[in-house]
């Protein structure tokens, strides 16, 4: 499966999820200097390979004749300050929520770690402008994942794949979240906690064999 197949792919996946609405949510994945991206205004699901545009690093069009997404300029500055090779920016339901009313989301289930812990909520700024680049990237430091106050999440990862599957744990987290607001207040795991689940994973327990 080429780049531009894998956006497609993910880009169904993504709405039959819930993840994005509308032509909301856009996604990318970097090979070399070479970066496959959802074009502007389009629906995720109703994708073609030939409808997703190429631009390079600095944001130059190299293949396609759809404009690329608006947020490529947020895509572009992801990749040119961490090691990600995918980036997956989503509307979901809850993680709007939590972005809309808070600084961050806490560590409520040790699944966060897979995303770095604790996650930033990036100060809002209008779409596709490089304040919000900034922002974003800014939150995304050491993490996996990031909320945009009053606008969505990202997540990046090493395939699309990944990032997809960061962008799924990120709404799980945030549905927990909300939805523990609603009987009480969700308990935060304590850095300790974080670090045993840490040194649990590193050093699995071993049954013997009979």
């Amino acid at each position: 499966m080429n780049l531009r197949e894998e956006l497609c792919a993910y880009g169904r996946r993504a709405v039959e999820l819930g993840l994005v609405i509308g032509t909301s949510g856009n996604l990318s994945v970097r090979d070399g200097d070479r970066v496959a991206v959802t074009p502007s205004g389009a629906a995720l699901d109703r994708l073609t390979p030939d409808m997703c545009p190429v631009v390079d690093v600095e944001g130059f069009l190299l293949e396609g004749e759809l404009q690329p997404s608006s947020e490529t300029p947020m895509h572009l500055a992801i990749y040119e300050t961490t090691d990600a090779r995918a980036v997956v920016h989503t509307h979901s339901m809850f993680g709007t929520v939590v972005a809309t009313t808070m600084t961050e989301l806490p560590p409520v289930h040790y699944n966060a770690l897979t995303l770095g812990g604790t996650v930033k909520v990036a100060p809002y700024a209008t779409y596709g402008t490089p304040e919000l680049a900034a922002g974003v990237r800014e939150a995304l430091a050491g993490k996996r994942a990031a909320l945009m106050a009053n606008h969505g999440g990202v997540t990046i990862g090493a395939t699309l794949e990944e990032a997809f599957e960061a962008a799924r744990l990120l709404e799980w987290l945030c549905e927990v979240y909300v939805r523990g607001l609603g009987v009480g207040r969700p308990a935060v795991l304590t850095e300790d906690q974080l670090a045993a689940v840490v040194e649990r994973a590193l050093n699995p327990p071993r049954f013997p064999r009979r």
